[in-house]
């Protein structure tokens, strides 16, 4: 086989992969976006604090659980029957429930239809980083992955400005529906990974979830793959989703959009995501980009909570600067299908990020339950311990993690069980 193709960072698995990934994002922020009109259209009065923020935590954790389940489920399928049939499965799935997403009646159903989107959406970033890596030579995949990832991230940005054009939040779930039966043409071209095809000829397991449990090395590896992402979805999910509730208690009456706060959290997300694997190139290392992200992470936070942020434009700012300091999601997920064999890399390259997502809601039950409700303290409060939790947690993992930027991947993982 030919290895001129493969070799080009721009090969049309990279680009239907980031393609993927835009579509994909677009439609797991929507929500977020669009919460506020779509709850008040479902009959959730806007003034009532307490119900508002009830029904979006509900919707938004409705939906992480199915991206873990979902995780699971595609991770298997994508070492059983193929990185393609993923991106075809998954991609129908989520069309089909962002389709019925626009035409919900009341917050459950709502919840339910994000629950089956998020089951779809789970399957499309691992499949795209999996088959990326194992086209593209080593000294390019990093490169290859910070591009699917950074490409993709500007869905939440086109997300914001779909809703902001039509102001109407049911029919931005529809186009998003329409995005990804759009992308299943464009598929057709997409060859199947040579690594799969050779492991599927062979008499050895693949998807056995169970592997994970049967080898201490390997179950040590994929628990520390799935904590080095942790910082994003506190960001993500905490800091940048309750922006206009941090802005209440840094400096009073406000006028803070959360979804303009995601979509300015976005735009810097990708191009943080871009500038990672150049960075993971010059260094030679996935672990020292790493360590830089998370340095600008600790930074950013620490200018969110100085007192610093006294203004609605100081929000977006200190929103921006978060999100570029987690713009390590791709030098994470590449980690994460480089640390295992191909035999179990779509399991793992989809689980693990799925598992980091469905974190979220563990995430926002000590900052809400355990520290507000049960402790009493502030939102302020809340945030500054949670974040200082999530980082240390996220430092020890990064440092037992094992280097791969030039790690082979054409190889398999052994059956051996746990001592």
């Amino acid at each position: 086989m030919s290895q001129s193709k493969p070799a080009s960072i721009f090969n049309i698995a990279v680009i239907v992969a980031a393609l993927g990934y835009f579509v994909d994002i677009y439609d797991l922020l929507l929500f977020t976006i669009v919460r506020a009109p779509s709850l008040q259209d479902l009959g959730v009065v806007m003034t009532d604090g307490k119900a508002v923020l009830a029904a979006s935590t509900k919707i938004i954790n409705w939906q992480m659980v199915g991206l873990l389940i979902g995780g699971i489920v595609w991770g298997v399928m994508g070492d059983k029957k193929g990185r393609l049939s993923v991106l075809f499965g998954s991609i129908v799935l989520y069309s089909v429930a962002n389709f019925i997403t626009g035409f919900v009646e009341n917050t459950d159903q709502y919840a339910y239809a994000r629950f089956a989107a998020g089951i779809g959406l789970a399957g499309e970033l691992g499949a795209g980083i999996t088959l990326v890596s194992e086209l593209l030579p080593k000294n390019k995949r990093g490169i290859g992955t910070s591009l699917v990832a950074g490409i993709g991230l500007f869905g939440a940005v086109f997300a914001y400005f779909t809703f902001k054009f039509t102001d109407d939040w049911r029919l931005c779930y529809k186009i998003g529906g329409g995005l990804g039966i759009a992308l299943l043409f464009l598929r057709i071209s997409v060859a199947e990974s040579g690594m799969f095809k050779q492991v599927k000829g062979q008499n050895v397991s693949r998807g056995n979830l169970l592997l994970f449990f049967t080898s201490r090395e390997r179950f040590k590896k994929y628990i520390l793959a799935i904590l080095i992402g942790l910082p994003t979805w506190y960001v993500i999910g905490i800091l940048v989703n309750y922006s206009d509730r941090f802005a209440n208690a840094f400096y009073g009456t406000n006028k803070v959009e959360s979804g303009r706060a995601i979509m300015y959290a976005y735009a810097a997300i990708a191009i943080g995501d871009i500038l990672v694997g150049l960075i993971s190139q010059y260094f030679k290392s996935r672990k020292k980009a790493l360590y830089l992200f998370y340095g600008f992470t600790i930074l950013s936070g620490i200018l969110f909570f100085s007192g610093a942020v006294r203004s609605d434009a100081t929000m977006y700012i200190a929103c921006a600067a978060l999100g570029f300091s987690t713009g390590f999601w791709a030098i994470f997920v590449t980690m994460g299908a480089e640390q295992f064999g191909t035999n179990l890399r779509a399991t793992a390259a989809t689980t693990i990020p799925n598992m980091v997502r469905g974190a979220l809601p563990l995430i926002n039950m000590m900052f809400l339950d355990l520290f507000q409700k049960s402790w009493g303290w502030d939102i302020v409060q809340s945030g500054i311990i949670t974040g200082i939790i999530v980082m240390a947690i996220t430092l020890v993992a990064a440092y037992f993690t094992e280097e791969t930027f030039h790690k082979d991947l054409n190889y398999v993982e052994a059956e051996e069980m746990m001592p």
